[in-house]
């Protein structure tokens, strides 16, 4: 890629990013449209999301050009971004049509790409220039030197590979002026930034052009010969490691100078997406208010413990991962909450929310409301009624509409979640 081509960015107004944000940008995933709403509605400044083309989830639901113009407007009301992975390594038929695409991705106000591919990057900036380049964590980016020379490419952002650690990352701040976006919560990959080839062998799906089938989190038998395979008597095992989770290391991150925390999960739920946001945005702020007074507390950490989760560990940040952190025995622990409802509207006057149903519940139940910033309260589920007014023993109906009075005021796209048990 040609100075020349960083010339053209410029010329065709592409500003000139400063490259060590003023704060930490918290960077939610969001599988779908509705979950791109509740990232931006519960803290996030900006959400990654996925194209109907050449990313790497093709199981996500993925985004149409309507609703990610619907999006941006959304989370533009609340200073957000949205940027698309286009994170394929492309073989020489994927590159079809892709400098059109990425021309509709700057038009309906896409703020970045995340792009492996140096075919894809350059095609980028030189066809869309409006639109940042991000280089994915899949080009595995550990040495900066590396960085250096994307920076040199006119990349404004490198994502760092999940087995950089922290001493690395002060290193590369110290010796390039760009910035650096490091995962800090959800899956890992039991091969180095996703560059398996265990889903192309076993299902004939490619996991870098979007097909992974998670072939490290199957079940597997370990057998010496065809004897012992007839008597096996062992529990089956994974290949998969615990999730990371570096919430009680705000500090240490924001010191290191990281500019982006990115929270994995395009596939997670709803519930997911909002807890665990709503857990470090309340972390990110309180450092960055009084970093010498901040303690962590532990309704944060209580929160994230309330998504489903893996067990969790700090991946490759302080140390290199163990046999210890790998998950090898079946997992039974179900997720302790479930997301039961999202309020649509609130009667202040009448105390009474309404709520779209998203799993069942019924009087008596005990519930948890939760929002933005930390609210939340339990209460008892008392008399249900549906839209019209009838009475309802039971909350049964996918998307239906109840209302129940609350204890303390609720407001829209607050979750109500019901303990498992």
């Amino acid at each position: 890629m040609s100075s020349a081509l960083i010339e053209t960015a410029e010329k065709a107004g592409k500003p000139l990013r400063r490259h060590r944000l003023d704060r930490p940008e918290l960077l939610a995933p969001a599988g779908s449209l509705e979950k791109l709403k509740f990232a931006v509605h519960y803290g996030a400044d900006a959400v990654y999301i996925g194209g109907q083309k050449y990313g790497l989830r093709s199981n996500a639901d993925n985004f149409s050009f309507d609703e990610m113009r619907e999006g941006v407007a959304f989370a533009a009301r609340y200073g957000a971004k949205v940027f698309v992975a286009t994170n394929i390594y492309a073989h020489q038929e994927d590159l079809a049509g892709i400098a059109e695409y990425l021309k509709q991705l700057e038009s309906v106000g896409i703020a970045a790409i995340i792009a492996a591919d140096p075919a894809i990057v350059e095609i980028a900036m030189r066809e869309a220039p409006g639109l940042e380049v991000h280089l994915s964590t899949q080009q595995s980016t550990m040495n900066w030197q590396a960085v250096q020379f994307w920076k040199e490419e006119g990349l404004p952002r490198v994502v760092l590979a999940r087995e950089t650690s922290m001493e690395e990352i002060r290193e590369m701040k110290s010796r390039v002026d760009i910035e650096l976006e490091v995962f800090i919560h959800g899956a890992m990959c039991s091969s180095v930034s996703g560059r398996c080839v265990l889903s192309n062998h076993f299902t004939d799906r490619d996991s870098n052009r979007g097909g992974c089938c998670q072939s490290c989190r199957w079940k597997y038998d370990l057998h010496v010969d065809a004897a012992s395979a007839a008597g096996a008597g062992d529990n089956p095992f994974t290949m998969g490691s615990k999730d990371l989770c570096m919430i009680q290391h705000i500090p240490d991150l924001i010191d290191a100078g990281v500019d982006s925390f990115k929270i994995e999960g395009r596939m997670k739920s709803i519930h997911y997406v909002a807890s665990v946001v709503n857990a470090y945005r309340q972390a990110i702020d309180a450092y960055m208010a009084d970093p010498e007074g901040y303690t962590l507390r532990p309704e944060w950490v209580g929160e994230i413990g309330k998504a489903a989760n893996r067990p969790l560990n700090t991946g490759f940040f302080y140390s290199t991962p163990g046999a210890g952190e790998h998950i090898y025995e079946p997992e039974e622990k179900p997720a302790p909450y479930d997301f039961a409802a999202v309020v649509t509207d609130y009667d202040a006057a009448a105390g009474i929310a309404t709520l779209q149903q998203r799993s069942p519940f019924r009087p008596g139940m005990e519930v948890e409301f939760i929002g933005p910033g930390g609210r939340s309260f339990n209460q008892s589920v008392g008399e249900m009624t549906d839209e019209h007014g009838e009475s309802l023993e039971v909350a049964r109906h996918p998307l239906q509409t109840i209302r129940i009075r609350t204890e303390r005021p609720v407001f829209p796209l607050d979750i109500m979640r019901k303990k498992m048990l």
